[in-house]
């Protein structure tokens, strides 16, 4: 058995959670993969010493997507070729006890590794989240005909600085050209203003460890979270790289808090600004919460009707208007100098379906 203790049972319960949470979200594999680590954590084997005396709260680390991540990664940089032959591919069955035992084989021989790759959180910059947010950045471009300057944090790579060159296209409504990235959910309610055509004059964005996607290594990383058994989920994100590079897109290494402060302090008198984030604002301490949210109302008192504010979220209704145990996530805009919000919207983490209002 592994480690007896507090910290062994919330490692235990959080991979069991994480399994559930997976397999509800249409990634089966990745839901058997944690159930083994979870047998494997209680059994005392390769796993358990890597995770059973984590020092922080595992479920808040999301330390089961960081070790699926790493074995995800084995596969995609070649480091394991038996158990890349034995992964999910289009068109081809994939077995969990093969998989298994090539993976518990691999975390055995590979510990140093793997325990390294633990360290690092999980970005997933899901591309999919646009087309939730889509509703808002139209809204406030239908009212707003102007140039704006962007500004996006808790921006990962920087793949949803380009969601206006994305395609869109559900079962009721399109928008957008040809792109290499089509976005598609299960749409219910009012379409957004797809009259609407986004004036972008600039695009800007932060975060804390933004992966660069110009390096092989850190590309390969971030591709790693996204779950194996999920051929949409990883097309889009080629796609998404693809754009990025074309467009050269960059992210800042910062703290938002202090980052977004000095953007809003100097930003322009001629046009609008859009401060968007999209499943980031549960994860910073309170105080930098606080000081985020700060800057955004110092700034909307400051707004002008020729320089106008916006601010686009996509995050938990727990963290936008205090909902114990929510489940959805809110699509709201905030617009200034009126100082109004809009609740356009309701969906899940990864946006397989939107209920618009």
């Amino acid at each position: 058995m592994c480690g007896a203790g507090v910290s062994a049972d919330r490692v235990l319960a959080h991979f069991r959670e994480q399994a559930m949470f997976c397999a509800a979200y249409g990634s089966p594999f990745t839901g058997q993969l944690l159930e083994h680590c979870a047998a494997d954590v209680e059994a005392g084997g390769p796993v358990a010493p890597l995770v059973h005396n984590w020092p922080t709260n595992p479920r808040a680390d999301v330390v089961g997507l960081r070790l699926a991540g790493a074995l995800h990664a084995a596969v995609l940089t070649g480091r394991d070729e038996a158990l890349a032959a034995a992964y999910p591919k289009i068109g081809s069955a994939w077995s969990m006890e093969r998989v298994w035992r090539l993976a518990r084989a691999f975390i055995e021989r590979e510990s140093d590794w793997v325990r390294d790759f633990l360290q690092v959180a999980p970005q997933t910059n899901e591309t999919r989240r646009s087309i939730a947010m889509l509703t808002a950045f139209l809204a406030f471009a239908k009212q707003w005909s102007g140039p704006i300057d962007m500004l996006e944090i808790g921006a990962s790579a920087g793949l949803n600085l380009n969601w206006d060159r994305f395609a869109y296209r559900t079962g009721t409504w399109s928008w957008g050209g040809d792109s290499p990235v089509v976005m598609d959910t299960d749409w219910h309610g009012p379409a957004p203003a797809v009259d609407a055509r986004p004036n972008i004059r600039s695009r800007a964005a932060c975060d804390l460890n933004p992966l660069d996607i110009r390096d092989e290594v850190q590309r390969l990383r971030l591709k790693s979270y996204i779950w194996p058994d999920q051929p949409d989920r990883l097309a889009r994100f080629d796609g998404a790289v693809a754009l990025a590079l074309q467009h050269d897109v960059r992210v800042d290494r910062a703290s938002a808090d202090a980052w977004l402060s000095e953007k809003l302090a100097r930003r322009a008198g001629d046009a609008a600004t859009l401060v968007y984030h999209s499943v980031f604002l549960q994860y910073p301490p309170k105080e930098v919460r606080d000081a985020i949210v700060g800057a955004i109302h110092e700034a909307g008192a400051r707004a002008t009707a020729h320089a106008p504010l916006a601010w686009v979220r996509l995050e938990p209704e727990g963290v936008t208007d205090g909902v114990a145990k929510g489940l959805r996530f809110v699509i709201d805009l905030h617009t200034w100098p009126r100082g109004e919000r809009r609740i356009l919207g309701y969906t899940d983490g990864h946006v397989r379906t939107v209920y618009a209002q």
